[in-house]
């Protein structure tokens, strides 16, 4: 099964996230597919900026948001 999720980068104790395609039977960041955009929880406000374009591409062949990354969809305007 195909997955949209974070991809933890960064320093100790300064994470950033990429959001990723990935299989998810792999490790949390481990290989994945492609990469569609990040997020910095970190700047105020948080910083996402996600490539809308291809976030749809892989929602409508079925891969699977996690929890996170459908607020993260929601919060950017690529989710109703």
């Amino acid at each position: 099964m195909v997955k949209i999720r974070l991809k933890r980068m960064g320093a100790n104790k300064k994470p950033f996230y990429r959001v990723v395609v990935a299989d998810s039977r792999k490790p949390r960041d481990g290989r994945f597919i492609e990469e569609l955009g990040y997020f910095d929880p970190l700047k105020e406000p948080n910083e996402i900026k996600i490539d809308a374009e291809k976030a749809q591409k892989w929602l409508a062949n079925g891969a699977q948001p996690t929890d996170r990354v459908k607020a993260l969809f929601k919060e950017a305007g690529i989710l109703q």
